[in-house]
């Protein structure tokens, strides 16, 4: 008993393009339309990001998973702005001098807001001591005491030299007093003997005079060394007048600021050493600038009193809530901060007010947002990051000093703890591969949002997308948007992700559409924008992308790439194929032409032969290998070669959409039986010879639509497609128009029989219960030629005695 194959008809116009109901929108504009607040398809995501940023756990940072261009950016700075207004202002960081270790600053944690406090506090506290300091060394009271003390010095070294010349003269010796210091002179009658009459003296007094001044040069000397001593104590009584002078206007200036800080016990410390120190060093108060020569060149350089400053690192006073930071130059400096330098006389030099923040400490205590892509471009960022997040502190280290790259002298200042969500964005391909080899990625990003790319199309969705048309409008500014402008654009996002039955969520695409729709509108003088200004923007946007495509399809028209529109030919078809150009996509068609022969069952792939066929094309023709064997040599062996070759194409080929087409023309080749040449066809096709769904349907279908228009449309041009793509199905209206007329066709297969009948115009003949394909069909004739090849090969076989299937081994 013979089975029927039961052939599609075209499909009708309303298969071809969903249109949008207008009848289901109650508004006139988008202008009547409220501001939308909820997020389009995308609750997956959002509930990761609540949870990310919900969650206070160590690693559990988050990894927003998206293309480019889809809102996820603006959605998740919107939710987070929200969010963190609710959140606790985080402290400030300040970073004071160490005054035990100048290298080593530390780090100092303040409430919200007093950061800046301090910084300003301590900034009035020199200046004020600047002149207050001076003031009081130079007043009367400091001077009566500073003299008293070197009174009672000059009076205490009187005294002694009085008494050592006293003594000195009651033994008629003259103490004197020289340039050179003190000397010992023999005297007589008050008055010293010249050196001629001491000549004269008796040998025995001039032997006491002797003995006398020796003696008298001892106590000299216990003088003398009393002096010195005398001197520091003096000193020491001055420096301590000095420390008790300039600690009165210091502790009293200091405590004022300690009273307004007395619930921090850290700036207690610090104003402690603040105290100590500027007493200890009193006199750089009251010489403020300093002489030297350099080179020959007389420097003044003046005291900027810099280890008082305090460098507020951080300061999150006029902040509302906890910070947003999104660092757009993720270098490695710009994260973990610096320390710069200054050139001083030749030389760079630093101190702790030189040290700069990073995006860690200005997002600390709240949300830290970066582009995956340019973190690992930058040397050193991706590694400091995760290091950062590992240790929970943000340390600032040089990488010259690092790496021994420069001899400067830098800082180690005190590490910072860090406490904050750091939130990446990238593509789903950055996410699997840092997954996949960076064993510390899966610990430090526990939290993945991945952003749908399509939503599904619906009466909801479409009252959805014309609010998100509405919030896009008045936030950039546009003119409102009809319904049928409205219409016309969730047409056109169906269209984007290739799918009737979707609507895209890429909001940059639908952004720019507005956009210029609005300029189109505006350009033909209207108030509100129309369906006709939204499709001039869609064919502005295709005009300023398609002069490749529009070389490709005259070099067609040309017959410099050889496509038949019309005819027959035995074993050569229409394929389709598609050349995508960033984001603008276009198919044309493409000549495939087979050829068959007596063989022992090989199909010879030629783009594959020249290592032009990428693996999923060499995949599909192998399957049209197991189709054959399945079908026509369950009990006979396979007694034919083939050759398959896209005609013209100098490029790599790759992908399955053209095995359907592959597998027709080697039918065609074998049956000896023509296909129309006013047909293409696309599609993939499984070992059982099903029609499978390929991609850019729509595309392919416009292509070949596109050269038998120029051509001239006869009624017998179409493209056969696999009836899984009708859902698929957006064509352009012009199409849809053509083939509601009656001059262009559109079939859905599902099955290679379906196919080879249409293209060929007999029935494909499906096999009996005996195994027999129906006279004069496709199948019977294809297999009435593998009948003749294998009985062919048989005898030739006998001939020279040679097994069926065997092959000469070639050493």
């Amino acid at each position: 008993m013979q089975r029927k194959i039961t052939l599609p008809l075209p499909l009708q116009p309303q298969q071809l393009y969903q249109a949008c109901d207008l009848g289901q929108f109650e508004f006139q504009t988008t202008a009547e339309l409220d501001d939308m607040t909820e997020i389009i398809g995308q609750m997956r995501a959002m509930d990761a990001i609540r949870f990310g940023t919900g969650i206070r756990h160590d690693g559990y940072n988050l990894f927003v998973l998206g293309p480019s261009g889809s809102g996820r950016n603006s959605m998740v700075r919107r939710f987070l702005e929200k969010k963190a207004s609710d959140e606790r202002k985080p402290d400030d960081w300040c970073y004071i001098n160490n005054f035990s270790q100048h290298h080593q600053p530390r780090a100092l944690r303040l409430p919200s807001g007093r950061g800046e406090e301090l910084r300003q506090r301590m900034d009035k506290l020199v200046d004020y001591l600047r002149s207050a300091i001076p003031a009081l060394f130079e007043g009367d009271e400091y001077r009566a005491k500073a003299g008293a003390i070197q009174e009672e010095f000059n009076s205490k070294q009187e005294q002694a030299f009085n008494a050592l010349g006293d003594a000195a003269a009651e033994q008629q010796i003259a103490l004197l007093r020289t340039s050179d210091g003190f000397a010992f002179a023999p005297m007589k009658n008050r008055e010293v003997i010249p050196p001629d009459e001491y000549e004269k003296l008796p040998e025995e007094e001039r032997a006491r005079v002797e003995a006398a001044i020796i003696g008298l040069q001892g106590r000299l000397e216990i003088v003398m060394r009393q002096v010195p001593q005398w001197r520091r104590e003096r000193h020491e009584r001055i420096k301590q007048l000095d420390s008790e002078t300039t600690r009165t206007v210091v502790d009293h200036s200091v405590n004022e600021i300690r009273d307004d800080f007395a619930d921090l016990p850290e700036v207690q410390k610090y104003l402690d050493r603040v105290s100590r120190d500027m007493v200890d060093n009193a006199d750089d108060f009251r010489k403020q600038e300093e002489t030297s020569t350099v080179g020959g060149m007389t420097v003044v350089t003046h005291q900027s009193f810099h280890q008082y400053k305090v460098n507020v690192l951080v300061g999150n006073g006029k902040q509302p809530g906890a910070p947003i930071v999104s660092e757009d130059n993720p270098t490695y400096t710009n994260l973990v901060g610096r320390v710069e330098h200054v050139s001083q006389f030749g030389a760079l030099v630093t101190d702790f007010t030189l040290i700069k923040p990073g995006a860690l400490h200005r997002a600390n205590g709240g949300y830290l947002l970066l582009d995956i892509r340019k973190v690992l471009t930058q040397p050193f960022a991706w590694e400091s990051l995760k290091r950062a997040l590992q240790t929970r502190e943000i340390r600032i280290e040089s990488l010259g000093q690092m790496y021994s790259l420069v001899s400067t002298v830098s800082l180690e200042p005190e590490p910072i703890p860090l406490d904050t969500k750091v939130i990446l964005f990238g593509d789903r391909m950055f996410y699997y591969l840092l997954q996949e080899y960076d064993a510390e990625f899966g610990e430090l990003f526990k939290v993945a949002a991945d952003f749908e790319e399509r939503i599904v199309r619906n009466a909801e969705s479409h009252q959805l997308y014309a609010r998100l048309i509405s919030t896009l409008a008045r936030k950039e500014g546009l003119l409102p948007f009809d319904r049928s402008a409205v219409a016309r654009v969730i047409e056109h996002s169906a269209r984007l992700v290739g799918d009737a039955e979707r609507l895209t969520t890429h909001m940059r695409s639908v952004a720019d559409l507005l956009r210029e729709s609005d300029y189109c509108s505006r350009e033909a003088g209207n108030k509100v924008v129309d369906a006709a200004n939204v499709q001039s923007a869609i064919d502005a946007q295709i005009r300023r992308q398609d002069r490749l495509r529009d070389r490709m399809h005259e070099a067609i028209l040309r017959d410099t790439l050889v496509i038949d529109t019309q005819g027959t030919v035995t074993g050569q078809i229409n394929a389709l194929s598609v050349l995508s150009l960033g984001d603008f996509s276009f198919a044309q068609p493409t000549r495939i032409t087979a050829t068959t022969r007596l063989g022992d069952g090989e199909l010879v792939n030629i783009e594959r032969e020249v290592k032009l066929s990428g693996a999923i094309h060499s995949k599909g023709v192998l399957i049209l290998s197991s189709f054959f064997a399945a079908r026509y040599a369950k009990n006979q062996p396979m007694a034919f070669s083939a050759s398959l070759v896209f005609e013209q194409s100098y490029g790599m080929v790759d992908g399955d959409s053209a095995s359907l087409a592959e597998l027709c023309a080697v039918l065609s080749h074998l049956a000896n039986v023509p296909i129309r040449q006013s047909l293409a066809i696309t599609g993939s096709v499984n070992q059982l010879g099903r029609a499978q769904a390929i991609g850019a349907v729509n595309e392919k279908i416009e292509g070949f639509f596109d050269i038998c228009l120029a051509r001239g449309l006869s009624g017998e041009q179409g493209v056969l497609i696999p009836a899984a793509n009708i859902k698929h199905l957006m064509l352009r209206h012009d199409v849809v128009a053509a083939a509601e007329a009656g001059r262009f066709r559109i079939f859905a297969v599902e099955n290679v029989d379906q196919a080879i009948s249409i293209l060929t115009g007999l029935p494909a003949g499906e096999v009996d219960d005996k195994g027999v394909y129906p006279e004069g069909s496709v199948n019977r004739k294809v297999a009435a030629r593998l009948a003749e090849l294998t009985e062919i090969r048989l005898s030739f076989a006998r001939k020279i005695g040679k097994p069926v299937g065997t092959k000469k081994k070639v050493d």
